[in-house]
């Protein structure tokens, strides 16, 4: 007998309406073209693209897009925490952040989690042929000192990392803790996606 301990989950679910989908392109291009701050902060920091990340906090309240998007993600978050087992203890799921990102030719994203969230992920929006897929790294890497590298020919589950190609619509959400990165766009087109973060209040 073989039991699994400890799985990882990869929520997935699709946006369902292309009307909302088109709404939110031309919503992340007007707030892309708007924020002289976030592409100031781009600038400095070297974000090969651009990001709302670290300059808008509003993004429901700018557009009703995104304030649709909202309520869409607010729904499955909850459906995840119900999946993982959660005890919320009368404490609700609450959307921390929501921000824009716009990458172009040879755009990426190093590895990274996202501390003090509970949920994360990102719906993506406009994915040209040869844009970057989403990786996702076993967290137990870190451990495996003296483990085998693995046969070519491997289940999903028993791999080291994953590797997800996403389409317009895709909606992707992971516990926070887990290592993720994007790889770089082999596209002359913009890849764009919206990413998210929940939290937990009282």
């Amino acid at each position: 007998m073989t039991r699994l301990l400890f799985p990882t989950r990869l929520f997935e679910f699709d946006l369902g309406d292309e009307s909302l989908l088109e709404e939110l392109e031309a919503s992340c291009w007007m707030i892309e073209e708007g924020d002289t701050a976030g592409h100031d902060w781009c600038e400095e920091k070297g974000y090969p693209g651009y990001t709302s990340y670290a300059s808008l906090n509003d993004l429901p309240q700018r557009a009703p897009a995104f304030g649709a998007l909202e309520a869409k993600l607010l729904l499955w978050a909850g459906q995840a925490a119900g999946e993982l087992g959660w005890d919320l203890d009368a404490r609700r799921i609450t959307l921390d952040a929501l921000w824009v990102n716009i990458l172009g030719e040879g755009g990426t994203h190093s590895g990274h989690i996202h501390p003090g969230s509970i949920l994360s992920g990102t719906i993506y929006i406009a994915i040209p042929e040869g844009a970057g897929a989403i990786r996702f790294e076993d967290p137990r890497l870190a451990n495996m000192m003296a483990a085998p590298s693995l046969r070519d020919e491997t289940a999903e589950d028993q791999g080291r990392f994953v590797y997800v190609a996403p389409r317009p619509g895709s909606v992707l959400m992971w516990e926070s803790w887990l290592r993720h990165e994007v790889m770089a766009s082999r596209s002359e087109d913009a890849r764009i996606s919206i990413s998210f973060n929940f939290g937990l209040s009282d």
